[in-house]
Parts: C-alpha cells; structure tokens; sequence
C-alpha cells in the first residue's frame, strides 16, 4: 500500500515538472519563430540600415569635403556584414517579444507583489537600451569619427612635410571593420544604461545598500572609467562620454533606492 502511494506521489510531482517543459519549449519556439522573422526582414533591408548607421561617416567625410567611401576586401566580406548586421538588429527589434515570452513562462510562478516588483524593471530594461544606443549613434559616434577622420594627411599638406615625397593619407574604412567598431559602441552605452536596473534589483534582494554604494563611490568611479577604456576606441573624448554617464546612473541609482526604501517603510506603516 506504502509503495503504491509513493509511486503515486512521484507520479504527481513529474507532472507539473514536465507541463513546464511544455511550457518553456512552447516559449522558446516562439521566440525563435520571432527572430527568424525578424532576421529575415532585417537581411531584406540590411543596406538600407547599414546606411543608416554609416550615416555619421557620411556627414563627417561630407564636411571635409570628400566623398564617403567604404570598402571590403573579401568577395564575401559584405555577404556576411550583412547577416550580422541582420542578427543584430533582429534581437534588438524582438527584444520586447522576447521579454514578454520570459514573462509569461515566470509570471505564474510569481506572488502579486512580485509580479508588481518586477514589471517595472522588465518595461525599463528596453527603454534604458534604446536610450544607451542613441546616445552612442547621435553623440558620441560623430565626435569619434571626426576625431579618427582628423589624422588623414591632404595633399597640400604632405607637400609641406619637410622637402619630403607628397604623400596623401585617407580614411577608407571597411564595412566590416565599420559595422564591429560602431556596434561595439552602441552596446557598450546600451549596457551602461542598464546600470540603475541591475542595481536597484540587487538592492530589492537586499545584496547591496544605498549606504554601502555611496561608500564604494570612488571604485565606481574608477570602474566606469576602467570599463569605458575598454569598450571604447582609444579616445579620450569617447572614454568621457561614457564613463561620465555611468557614473551619473550610478548617483542616480542610489536616489532611487534610497527613494524606493522610504516609499517601503511608508507603506508598512
């Protein structure tokens, strides 16, 4: 009889283990429908966006009073600029959808006040992102780009260097090269901007304090500068332009936790 009701409990609790199985492959697949989807119109349209994104090199080539040029040396350098650039910006696109697929598979697991906890930082994840990269496309790529563009040597000016050979210097980026340096900029600030959300949900779990954070000010400090060394070209100006808002996120975070504790201790009173 004891052995019975043992095979019936095992029974009963692979039940709802395997209906999430079903549950998360069921998400998954959607999720994958959806960036296939989107993959494919992005690869439709993958020039019409890689111009756009070179577009701060047009304007920057235009006002030096060239004409804007980008080459590849590989016959398949384009090909597979393209399908990157379609990949990419296929996620950034379904990004919402995805989030909403993980919402759905772990929103029944969750109690009300969870659920209401939670939402905010699921709606402010994509905001923040799309905040970070334009940021990184309307500010800090132009400014980069003159800066690099700045080095090219005219004409009359190699003529002018020391009775030595004319020789002229100019910039002739890769699309490839173009495509990695310009997304690796946007993703960079995309993810910087994602700061406030990280740090408030460790503050909910209750790893971090606002105290402890205003404490550790001057590592952070260091750090947004440490990180912006890395994820950005070797320019002042664009390490600058970085680190400073994620130090100002990094403020602005401990306002808010500061601010979400007291509404905290409010409402249980």
């Amino acid at each position: 009889m004891s052995d019975q009701a043992t095979e019936d409990d095992l029974d009963q609790s692979s039940a709802p283990l395997l209906d999430h199985l079903i549950e998360l492959r069921s998400r998954l697949i959607w999720c994958i429908v959806y960036i296939i989807i989107a993959f494919g119109v992005c690869f439709y349209f993958a020039d019409n966006i890689y111009n756009f994104l070179a577009q701060p090199f047009v304007d920057i080539a235009r006002e030096n009073g060239k004409e804007p040029t980008m080459i590849f040396t590989g016959l398949q350098d384009k090909f597979f600029v393209n399908i990157r650039l379609a990949f990419y910006v296929a996620l950034c696109v379904t990004f919402p959808m995805l989030a909403m697929q993980i919402w759905k598979f772990v929103a029944p697991g969750l109690y009300q006040n969870e659920k209401k906890a939670f939402l905010p930082f699921l709606l402010a994840t994509p905001v923040l992102f799309t905040l970070g990269a334009a940021m990184a496309y309307y500010i800090v790529i132009p400014r980069a780009w003159g800066f690099f563009m700045s080095f090219e040597v005219a004409p009359e000016m190699a003529g002018e260097l020391a009775n030595q050979a004319s020789l002229q210097i100019q910039s002739l980026p890769a699309v490839r090269e173009y495509l990695s340096l310009t997304i690796l900029l946007m993703f960079a600030f995309a993810l910087s901007f994602q700061l406030p959300v990280l740090l408030l949900l460790l503050a909910r779990a209750g790893i971090i304090t606002p105290e402890g954070l205003a404490g550790k000010r001057r590592y952070a400090i260091l750090g947004a500068f440490v990180f912006a060394m890395f994820m950005t070209p070797p320019d002042p100006l664009s390490q600058l332009l970085l680190a400073i808002p994620i130090i100002a996120l990094y403020e602005i975070s401990i306002i808010l936790i500061r601010l979400t504790i007291k509404n905290e201790d409010q409402a249980d009173v």
